[in-house]
């Protein structure tokens, strides 16, 4: 009889315990940058990006629900998505001129494996985003491009304004977003400067997302670089991974 109650305690507590296990605690920033299953071609980008440093900066938690913007590749949907965990989601939003049949695919086995992950997709002058969905918001490298135009992709002439607008809308209120981008010399002909060098001054940026309500919470010098002269377009050699870039994160108010 006395085996049998201890037989049943140590069930009870293995049941008592055994969700406790399973709901393990999502993984650091650091450790799911030093995940091993991450692409190589997107460990690759580690070094002139610093996921790590740059996600602590900003502010992700688990629990966020995520609007990755341009994340195709996949590259921080492959860090953010472990770090949010399961209450967190990450949906990615991808422009269909840049959807091309590989990415599909590779996104595709991507998401199989991280069921917190999503994909939606829509022209890129007319993005469709999630309504009041966000906490975070990432737009890494491609604001500028809002700015851009080119028949090849089908890209027509686009309002930044309205782009805005659409993430605006699609963030909660207090939610943050975080904008990369590659530093243009100050000028007076934005849509130029990106034509020939894909840069943008960031004045123009914070111009931009205050136009539209969003409200400058912080900046960071984390991915400066002076060697670059802002001279040359991002895809030169000599800076390509590595450019000059800044680091803004605008708030929604509440």
């Amino acid at each position: 009889m006395r085996h049998l109650k201890i037989v049943a305690a140590a069930l009870a507590l293995s049941i008592a315990t055994g969700p406790l296990i399973a709901a393990a605690a999502p993984p650091s920033i650091a450790a799911a940058v030093a995940a091993q299953d991450r692409s190589p071609d997107n460990v690759k980008l580690d070094a002139g990006r610093k996921p790590a440093q740059v996600l602590q900066f900003l502010g992700l938690k688990p629990g966020m629900h995520v609007l990755d913007l341009f994340g195709g590749n996949a590259y921080w949907a492959e860090i953010m998505a472990p770090v949010v965990g399961p209450k967190g989601h990450d949906t990615v939003w991808e422009p269909t001129q840049f959807y091309s049949d590989k990415t599909k695919q590779s996104f595709g086995a991507f998401a199989a494996k991280h069921p917190n992950v999503s994909i939606i997709t829509s022209p890129f002058e007319a993005p469709d985003l999630p309504k009041n969905y966000a906490d975070f918001v990432m737009l890494n490298d491609n604001y500028h491009d809002t700015y851009w135009q080119n028949d090849k992709y089908k890209i027509p002439k686009m309002d930044p304004n309205a782009f805005l607008k659409a993430v605006y809308q699609s963030m909660k209120p207090g939610a943050v977003i975080a904008v990369i981008d590659h530093i243009a010399n100050p000028n007076d002909d934005t849509r130029a400067t990106v034509e020939k060098f894909h840069r943008i001054d960031p004045n123009v940026v914070k111009a931009d997302f205050k136009r539209a309500g969003f409200v400058l919470v912080k900046s960071s010098n984390l991915l400066r670089n002076p060697a670059d002269k802002h001279d040359v377009i991002v895809f030169d050699p000599k800076v390509r991974g590595h450019t000059d870039r800044f680091i803004f994160e605008f708030r929604k108010p509440r």
